[in-house]
């Protein structure tokens, strides 16, 4: 059975740090991108950040650059989503996806494309 369980939201205050865990788990890790997406209250699903398991490649979304950092523990089949200096236009439900790209090989930018897999979201809020 596949599933990506994500975990680690909560309530933090602006300036401060979260990290998002993603648990994938029914189907070979390895040949993915693992992508984190967010949809706050009344807006569209965005893509946050992304990372090409095969080769390494991490895609950044321009809000989130120099603030969020992704990385992965294939042994346990996990990523990471570290998330600094948040704000309240970082609070939403947070979720990861997996898009099947062997080698890397990708179509479009990760944000763009068509996931295989999702899991359920994980709540962060910021607060003022």
């Amino acid at each position: 059975e596949v599933q990506l369980q994500a975990s680690g939201g909560g309530l933090v205050q602006a300036g401060g740090s979260l990290r998002l865990s993603c648990a994938a788990s029914g189907f070979t890790f390895d040949d993915y991108v693992i992508g984190w997406f967010r949809q706050a209250p009344g807006k569209e699903r965005e893509g946050v950040i992304a990372i090409s398991v095969p080769d390494g490649g991490i895609y950044y979304a321009d809000s989130v650059k120099g603030r969020f950092t992704i990385s992965t523990d294939n042994a346990k089949n996990n990523v990471y989503l570290q998330m600094n200096s948040l704000t309240p236009e970082d609070t939403a439900a947070y979720y990861c996806g997996a898009h099947y790209a062997p080698l890397g090989e990708l179509r479009a930018h990760p944000f763009f494309v068509t996931y295989n897999y999702w899991g359920r979201g994980t709540q962060v809020t910021v607060s003022s």
